[in-house]
């Protein structure tokens, strides 16, 4: 009975390497494989909303920080965004805050916060932030008051008064 355990057992191995050769022939070479860089993200202010399909063209932020709209967005990140990011430049899951707003125009944030699946699809920039966390940031399903207590709570990050 053993016996007969063994010659199945290897029996099946074989079949299995045989099935899962991969296609090639032993003289053939393997397959080319091309990498593509990825596209460099354009400059803040040569953002194109368009690009990720976002519905925030322009987004005005006063030269002073709005207290109430960055108490808002500090309950947003409490609740939906500290468990992936610091508000330092450390990563965690995604990339931390710290000088976001320098780096992006307020539409572009805007536009990833709401429509993030889209910004990712579309956008260079947002999908070197993936290649780079290496995860997709979920849709958190915010509001644009929620999402705009977010940049303003990002800016006050940033050292905004």
């Amino acid at each position: 009975m053993k016996k007969r355990i063994a010659i199945s057992v290897i029996t099946s191995f074989g079949i299995f390497m045989s099935a899962c050769g991969g296609g090639q022939s032993e003289g053939s070479a393997p397959a080319a494989t091309s990498v593509t860089p990825a596209p460099a993200a354009p400059s803040p202010d040569q953002y194109d909303p368009k690009r990720g399909e976002g519905k925030f063209k322009d987004i005005t932020v006063g030269d002073k920080l709005d207290e109430a709209i960055a108490a808002t967005g500090k309950k947003v990140f409490d609740v939906k965004c500290s468990s992936c990011h610091k508000l330092t430049e450390e990563k965690l899951v995604g990339p931390g805050w710290k000088g976001v707003t320098s780096r992006r125009q307020p539409a572009w944030i805007m536009n990833f916060i709401t429509n993030t699946d889209e910004m990712i699809n579309k956008d260079p920039a947002a999908q070197a932030l993936l290649e780079l966390c290496l995860v997709r940031m979920p849709n958190q399903s915010l509001s644009d008051e929620d999402a705009r207590g977010a940049l303003e709570y990002m800016r006050k990050n940033d050292g905004v008064k």
